[in-house]
């Protein structure tokens, strides 16, 4: 088995976010697990989940992560990049899936970035899930 991480930080509006996405391949799949804390308090507690074409989360309000992983150019919400989105209780989110999008090393050194609103599935190209608020590099574990 083969893992892959990106360790979540949040930008200038929200520094507290922390956390971690573990990324684990399997024979046919990817098992994406994460664990989120100190997100924001919002209405509905949900939060845009992706993981994008940029390769660091630099610059301000991440606009170096770019737009979502969409390697087959097909619309949203069906990008390869596109998860479910956090759901947070008391600033915590804990989400686990697997998915058939991408293999591992398709995704080693892309970034994976959380949203301040829920992904509405619907709006092209990204599915107005409003400001990047955090952000991490995924990185192969060894």
């Amino acid at each position: 088995m083969r893992f892959a991480m990106a360790k979540i930080s949040g930008g200038e509006k929200f520094p507290d976010i922390r956390g971690k996405v573990i990324f684990e391949e399997k024979p046919c799949s990817v098992l994406v697990t994460a664990h989120i804390c100190n997100l924001p308090e919002t209405d509905t507690g949900f939060f845009g989940f992706h993981i994008h074409e940029g390769t660091d989360c630099d610059g301000e309000s991440f606009e170096n992560t770019k737009g979502h992983y969409n390697p087959h150019n097909t619309t949203h919400p069906r990008h390869a990049g596109d998860m479910p989105p956090l759901i947070a209780q008391k600033g915590r989110a804990c989400l686990s899936f697997e998915t058939d999008r991408f293999k591992l090393n398709e995704i080693i050194c892309k970034t994976v970035v959380i949203h301040d609103r829920p992904d509405d599935f619907k709006t092209q190209p990204s599915g107005d899930s409003g400001e990047k608020i955090a952000c991490g590099v995924i990185k192969i574990l060894k």
